[in-house]
């Protein structure tokens, strides 16, 4: 029998917990499921970890707990649930009751067709429209950047096969782009329509800030996919192009200067100097790039607490 992993990193919501850990248990049991629900704190400042640990003692061997010993964000709550996670399959879920259990045996149905990895598609959503409207354009251009034709990158529920969750790389913001990530990847990624629900208790720990942040997100991504391994054939690439221009432009203001016995310091001059300048730390941002992809980097995260 498959096991099933739900990965949930949470932040205050000490409210929702009860409610969304009895709708887990009743779908997943309904269905004949081994299930464990892994919860990461992510640095709660009200009792959230208290209601876990109750939670814990009430579901016995089914739920296992790790806490932050800071608020390090959602990258990081599902980086520690997704590696630490035992199951053949790993779900992904808020914890504030927007997303509904009832979608998961639909969603393993799908991976059971032959898909690695299924993300929610939240088709009718209960959200201001100072977050659908810039959610909605968000997702079509990462949609027609990534190549993934899927309507809801940003939805945080999602099922993986094991091996195509833990071959990901989450930190800082990349949340938003697992599905494209895991397509990059060579994974075969779908979706399916979930419920979506009024948020009961608490308010959405994501500000206008992040809609900002995005655009940078994704271009780092793709800039990581091009050329992670040979960045010095996209910065050495803007060193030549910058240093010819320069030298070009240099060399005819010489030879006007030997054949006229003339030279004046004109604009175009000085910005010429300043092209082979750019050009020349273009090329060796690319060398240090190169010699920085021999360096296996770590990202650690304290744990405080493990249940």
């Amino acid at each position: 029998m498959k096991k099933i992993s739900v990965v949930i990193p949470l932040y205050n919501e000490s409210e929702s917990l009860p409610d969304l850990m009895k709708a887990i248990d009743a779908v997943l049991i309904k269905e004949s499921f081994a299930y464990e629900v892994l919860f990461i704190d992510d640095g709660s400042t009200d009792n959230s970890y208290e209601v876990c640990k109750s939670l814990h003692a009430q579901y016995a061997g089914k739920i296992r707990l790790f806490r932050f010993s800071r608020n390090y964000g959602k990258a990081a709550g599902l980086s520690v649930g997704i590696s630490k996670a035992e199951g053949d399959v790993i779900v992904t879920m808020d914890a504030d009751l927007q997303d509904d259990p009832v979608a998961i045996p639909e969603m393993l149905a799908k991976l059971d067709e032959g898909w690695d990895v299924v993300s929610g598609w939240k088709k009718k959503r209960y959200d201001p429209i100072s977050k659908t409207v810039p959610s909605k354009f968000f997702n079509f251009v990462t949609s027609r950047v990534s190549g993934l034709r899927i309507h809801d990158f940003n939805c945080g529920f999602k099922a993986y096969r094991a091996h195509a969750a833990k071959t990901l790389e989450i930190y800082g913001e990349r949340h938003r782009y697992l599905p494209a990530l895991a397509h990059w990847n060579g994974f075969r990624v779908t979706e399916v329509v979930v419920p979506h629900h009024k948020r009961k208790f608490g308010k959405s720990k994501y500000g206008i800030w992040r809609f900002f942040a995005g655009p940078f997100d994704l271009l780092t991504i793709l800039f990581l996919k091009k050329y992670m391994k040979n960045p010095l054939h996209f910065f050495g690439l803007l060193g030549i192009f910058f240093g010819c221009l320069g030298t070009v432009v240099l060399a005819y203001f010489g030879v006007q200067w030997i054949l006229t016995g003339v030279m004046r310091i004109r604009p175009l001059v000085l910005l010429s100097i300043g092209a082979i300048l750019m050009g020349i730390q273009f090329f060796s941002i690319g060398l240090i790039g190169e010699m920085i992809t021999h360096i296996q980097t770590k990202h650690t995260y304290v744990l405080r607490e493990e249940l």
